[in-house]
């Protein structure tokens, strides 16, 4: 029972974290910046994000655009694409993994390679976790080296949008649930190898000198039959 709580455990905190993979890897909160006009109506805010960029009006009016060039990004925005694409597939992948890893499920039932793949999805689970996390962190410090700059004007400053912060809460996520998933795994091939042995030893083989023996007593009542139902030399003397 421990071994299921456990499994169940992984499993919940590995959805959480590829869910919010997932989701700071598509809203375009990764970068914000208000600029306050003359009055409250002209107030205006920027976000920008790995795939769009929106312009928020104080008036409602709510304007995205996709960027249109990828070689036309910066590096960090290209790498930091890459690296969040990645973390969500091997998440992917390694929830249909620790699905068929999990010993509560009857997929691979009786198998002596649900532990390995237990092992394997939770390492998966580490790997998307440190990637995400590489990608927040690295963003984190170049908004924050850009908005020191003194030479860098204040319309090209920005300030951590809440897609960062979700990017950190997903990644340790993932990371627990990897190390729950390697760490509290237990180890099914020991006891299957019992069941299996004792399995086969409910109807032993005879030994081969057993049935030599029991030839040996089929021969037996003919010499005993032979000797009490003859007659001897001295019942006649």
């Amino acid at each position: 029972l421990g071994i299921l709580k456990e499994n169940f455990l992984g499993f919940f905190l590995s959805l959480l974290g590829l869910l919010g993979m997932v989701i700071a890897t598509l809203i375009p909160h990764w970068r914000r910046r208000a600029y306050g006009g003359s009055n409250i109506v002209t107030a205006t805010g920027y976000i920008k994000g790995l795939w769009m960029e929106c312009v928020w009006h104080s008036t409602g009016v709510y304007q995205c655009q996709f960027h249109r060039s990828l070689l036309a990004l910066p590096m960090d925005l290209q790498a930091a694409r890459a690296l969040m694409v990645i973390s969500c597939v091997l998440s992917v992948m390694a929830t249909g993994v620790a699905t068929v890893g999990m010993e509560c499920t009857r997929i691979c039932e009786g198998s002596r390679n649900k532990s390995t793949l237990s092992v394997a999805a939770g390492v998966a689970f580490i790997l998307a976790g440190l990637l995400c996390l590489l990608t927040v962190a690295w963003t984190t410090d170049s908004v924050v080296r850009d908005f020191r700059n003194p030479v860098l004007p204040s319309t090209l400053k920005y300030e951590i949008g809440p897609a960062v912060f979700l990017g950190f809460v997903s990644s340790v996520l993932s990371i627990i649930a990897g190390g729950v998933f390697c760490l509290f795994c237990e180890d099914s091939q020991l006891r299957r190898p019992y069941t299996t042995r004792r399995a086969t030893a409910v109807r032993p083989m005879p030994p081969p000198y057993e049935l030599n023996g029991a030839s040996n007593r089929n021969y037996a009542p003919s010499h005993l039959s032979a000797s009490s139902s003859g007659y001897r030399i001295g019942d006649y003397v």
